[in-house]
């Protein structure tokens, strides 16, 4: 069997993946997905107006392609710590974007928990918008998990890093520096200046998400009003829903949401921080909201033992990590394969819903489903290969083949 083409080699080449499924426009067809120069093309186009055939035809054996996983909240993994400054930061970054491709991530977002001003000034000028390709996932921009929220609701976070909004967005700027490189930002809604940066950060283009917070869905709403889009992991480090005030869990069914907005929030489906009769209980409320993360921490991808979260001393224990010597969960060591699986396993849901999960919605939250989360025309080639269980078995970004199981046998015939 040849090997697969490289970027360089594929350049300019046209690609037709045949004998397979596609996850396109909410359900899985049987169809053939046309590539060239790292784009989804419409094969009328090529029919009617270019009469061309594909260079290279690619027998996918009956297997499902869709697209690649997209995950918004990971904290590290594979030994690196995304919230630890040392002399290595872009080579671990790198290590865990190529780490990620065996699991069917083609985008994710590095997140930096609550941490101290010194350390969010060396570190994030660092982790900069990537793109991806044989050497790693694509860099979406950063998730910054605090430190502007609710000590009652720290979780793992470190209290003495914990800020308040003292002056506005000056606070913010004092504490992060640049904002550059951020898609994402995290915050309790109920501290006092909260509304005010909501707003403006909106304006610059981050997504506002809601969480480690002690908010009432009065505060949550007006949080909404103010642009807030997204909760962080639903349920967890949050007041628990209650029938007299459902907290920031009641936005998922809130008639005060502004028009054409859509309350996205992040499920930690692996089988540890959330019940499945939880995640049922989400999926069914509101399944077109549910993005499906890791919240992974560096000991995901090793062996039970100590590791480290930022300042925080983390033990790995079967199937969790726990800051040490406590029962606190502190990030799942589950892969975004894995959450998937567990997701469709534990919800009954389809497999177009599970997958769209991880990969249409996060898209759709970060507003980039013009290039990512769909396999539509004129999108980005990043997708992945499943088979019936929703395994991953290969891995493409831009066309490309990334990674790929070694049992996996994809016949490639070149014109």
């Amino acid at each position: 069997m040849p090997k697969a083409l490289s970027e360089k080699q594929q350049c300019g080449k046209l690609l037709k993946f045949f004998n397979c499924s596609l996850l396109r426009d909410h359900k899985v067809v049987v169809d053939d997905l046309w590539v060239r120069n790292g784009k989804i093309l419409d094969p009328k186009k090529i029919f009617y107006d270019e009469q061309m055939l594909a260079d290279v035809r690619i027998d996918c054996g009956g297997l499902l392609l869709a697209p690649g996983f997209i995950d918004a909240q990971i904290n590290g993994g594979f030994g690196v710590d995304f919230s630890v400054n040392n002399d290595n930061l872009l080579a671990d970054l790198k290590h865990v974007a190529k780490g990620l491709l065996q699991h069917g991530v083609t985008s994710f977002c590095p997140t930096v928990v609550t941490s101290c001003p010194d350390l969010y000034r060396k570190v994030l000028p660092q982790f900069k918008k990537t793109e991806g390709g044989a050497d790693g996932a694509t860099v979406l921009g950063l998730h910054l998990e605090g430190p502007f929220i609710n000590k009652d609701k720290k979780g793992a976070h470190i209290v003495e890093c914990i800020a308040e909004i003292k002056n506005g967005m000056s606070s913010i700027i004092d504490i992060y520096g640049s904002l550059e490189n951020v898609a994402i930002l995290t915050l309790a809604p109920e501290l006092p200046g909260a509304n005010d940066v909501i707003r403006e950060l909106t304006g610059l283009g981050v997504t506002i998400s809601l969480g480690h917070s002690m908010a009432n869905l009065c505060e949550g709403e007006e949080a909404v009003r103010q642009g807030a889009r997204f909760i962080t992991h639903l349920f967890n480090a949050m007041l628990p829903f209650h029938h007299r005030d459902p907290h920031l869990v009641g936005l998922l069914t809130s008639n005060k949401i502004p028009a054409g907005a859509t309350i996205y929030y992040g499920m930690i489906s692996d089988g540890v921080h959330t019940h499945p009769a939880a995640l049922r209980i989400a999926h069914r409320t509101h399944p077109k909201g549910l993005v499906l993360v890791t919240d992974a921490v560096p000991a995901m991808g090793l062996p039970i033992g100590i590791h480290t979260l930022g300042a925080q001393v983390v033990e790995v224990t079967g199937d969790r990590a726990v800051i040490a010597g406590t029962n606190t969960l502190c990030g799942s060591i589950a892969t975004m394969n894995q959450c998937v699986q567990f997701f469709y396993r534990a919800t009954e849901c389809s497999k177009v819903e599970a997958l769209e999960s991880a990969s249409l919605h996060p898209a759709q939250l970060l507003g980039i489903t013009e290039k990512k989360g769909t396999l539509d025309y004129g999108a980005d080639a990043d997708f992945i290969v499943l088979d019936d269980d929703l395994t991953v078995k290969a891995t493409y970004i831009g066309g490309e083949q990334v990674w790929k199981n070694p049992d996996l046998v994809l016949c490639e015939r070149h014109n």
